[in-house]
């Protein structure tokens, strides 16, 4: 118990968002090895339903392995607004990497929803194949690298989750990452609050139910949203991609700094909104 409140103090008075950014993704990794090895493409609903009764203690790792990537973005997005605070000690090159290192990030969260195969899942995976396919020229080639599951069910997405963007992340990051030395036993408290909140709260799983209306991942719902009332195009690519696009170049010594700053705070707030509206629903 000392060294869980020690670990609350530490981290009152220290950054810790990078180090438990990567606890939680070593988490997330383990347990998604428990959670792959039952998982078959072909049949994902039942794969994922199943993993109480296939695996023991399966609910509990499917859970493990979801909380923990939930967490593993969100602190890995704080600790990049701290990083930012250094902004000028990186070069361009750099910064991008670590900017590109977001969408990556989301994709992963994305395409594990995707492969549940529930309400949510099915209806994700639909919406971004019809983003992906409205994009001119380039669209169906990204289409079929990512995702395809018209036309080749949940393989290509399972291989993107557990290989690719993996390995791109790690890409984009190492030689960022490379520089900790994070030990779970130097961070028992937020391993201790993964492996507590895994064992109270399940992780979702939406069974076929006829609903009218389907909120999907909390991070998809603004992007849900705008996509009843714009182009495809527009909601699903333009918009997102003029944030990351101002976010790669948010740089102090940018001359269009503010008018930079301006915009990516307006997004924020009109996407919190959106979103906000999205799940009111």
């Amino acid at each position: 118990m000392s060294l869980l409140v020690g670990e609350i103090k530490q981290f009152v008075v220290e950054n810790r968002w990078g180090e438990w950014s990567l606890i939680a993704l070593y988490i997330s990794l383990l347990s998604g090895v428990v959670v792959g090895l039952q998982y078959h493409p072909e049949t994902p609903l039942f794969s994922s339903s199943s993993q109480e009764l296939l695996i023991p203690f399966g609910s509990y790792f499917r859970s493990l392995h979801f909380y923990s990537s939930q967490l593993f973005f969100l602190f890995s997005v704080i600790h990049l607004a701290v990083v930012y605070q250094k902004s000028e000690s990186y070069d361009q090159a750099t910064w991008v990497k670590y900017i590109l290192s977001l969408p990556v990030g989301l994709l992963l969260l994305f395409t594990g929803y995707v492969l549940r195969g529930d309400t949510t899942g099915s209806s994700a995976g639909m919406i971004a194949e019809n983003i992906l396919l409205a994009i001119p020229v380039v669209g169906g080639g990204l289409n079929n690298l990512l995702f395809s599951i018209s036309d080749h069910g949940m393989s290509r997405v399972y291989i993107n989750h557990v290989i690719g963007l993996d390995l791109l992340w790690l890409y984009l990051l190492w030689t960022h990452i490379k520089r900790y030395r994070v030990a779970i036993s130097s961070n028992l408290f937020i391993t201790f609050i993964l492996l507590i909140l895994c064992g109270l709260v399940a992780a979702p799983l939406e069974i076929q139910t006829g609903a009218s209306h389907i909120t999907g991942p909390w991070f998809f719902v603004g992007l849900q949203e705008l996509l009843r009332y714009l182009p495809v195009l527009l909601a699903g690519v333009i918009l997102p991609g003029l944030f990351i696009f101002s976010l790669l170049f948010l740089r102090k010594e940018n001359r269009f700094f503010p008018y930079l700053l301006t915009f990516v705070l307006l997004w924020l707030i009109a996407y919190s909104i959106v979103t906000l509206i999205g799940f009111s629903r």
